[in-house]
């Protein structure tokens, strides 16, 4: 990967594929290798994809404060000029979805499609993960036993169905192995999606908007991609069925088929 600056931020980033531009926006904890070689490879066939991992994660400049979803849209938008990208389909997954929807509505010239995966909007009628969820994944993390924070990571990420694959688990493994993301870095991402809230002005997004979100996510239930669709005049919701918060990872080659087909790509 090669670092881009943005602004004060420098952004380490990976481009691949040919076609046009399709940003990848990452989630809490995650860095661009988790986006996955099956979900990146059937991207890359059709869009000059770029990925990057957020301040504070991988060769990105360091964390130097509290984090708030507005900064790291900033990034995305500064990073696009950097790369001298004047539009590109955008693909924001969890957190990364919140930074998309902030992305979308301040700098909407940027956005030539929105899809928000595994996301909320905040607010009123947002529905947070059940406190098992978060006591859970909090206590791994403390504990000092890494591999159980990461076994934790994995179960509520993906479906019921899925998390038993144990090849895709010990792909996981090895992702982490090659970038882990530290602790207070994850801690400073939760506190900004707790303060994320775009609920309001959801209606004045400009981009053609997809929302997609697994009938199982635990870590955002699926009302919240509901809430999102009902906010979003025009958007497309699609639910897929007995799939976790972790998507890309359970059906790799249908969520590149909802993105070619929602950015009008030839198959």
């Amino acid at each position: 990967m090669v670092l881009a600056s943005s602004g004060d931020v420098q952004l380490d980033y990976d481009r691949s594929g040919s076609g046009p531009p399709l940003l990848l926006i990452m989630g809490m904890s995650g860095t661009a290798l988790h986006w996955g070689e099956p979900f990146l490879g059937r991207l890359q066939r059709d869009f000059d994809v770029i990925a990057y991992d957020h301040r504070g994660v991988g060769a990105s400049t360091p964390l130097g404060g509290p984090l708030t979803i507005a900064q790291l849209a900033e990034d995305a938008s500064r990073l696009l000029t950097a790369l001298e990208i004047d539009s590109a389909h955008v693909l924001g997954i969890s957190m990364g979805g919140m930074i998309a929807q902030e992305l979308a509505l301040t700098h909407p010239g940027q956005v030539r499609t929105l899809t928000l995966g595994s996301t909320a909007c905040g607010g009123p009628g947002s529905t947070p993960p059940h406190p098992s969820v978060l006591e859970g994944l909090t206590e791994a993390m403390m504990s000092g036993d890494r591999m159980r924070a990461l076994r934790a990571g994995w179960e509520v990420n993906v479906s019921q169905a899925f998390r038993d694959d144990e090849d895709a688990y010990a792909a996981f493994l090895a992702l982490a192995e090659r970038r882990a993301v530290a602790v207070p870095v994850i801690v400073a991402q939760l506190q900004a999606c707790m303060a994320h809230d775009t609920s309001g002005r959801l209606h004045e997004l400009v981009p053609p908007t997809l929302v997609v979100h697994g009938s199982e996510d635990q870590m955002l239930p699926v009302q919240n991609g509901r809430q999102i669709a009902a906010l979003v005049e025009g958007s497309r919701l699609e639910i897929l069925d007995r799939t976790g918060h972790m998507f890309v990872w359970e059906h790799p080659e249908r969520s590149a088929e909802l993105l070619r087909a929602h950015a009008a790509v030839p198959a």
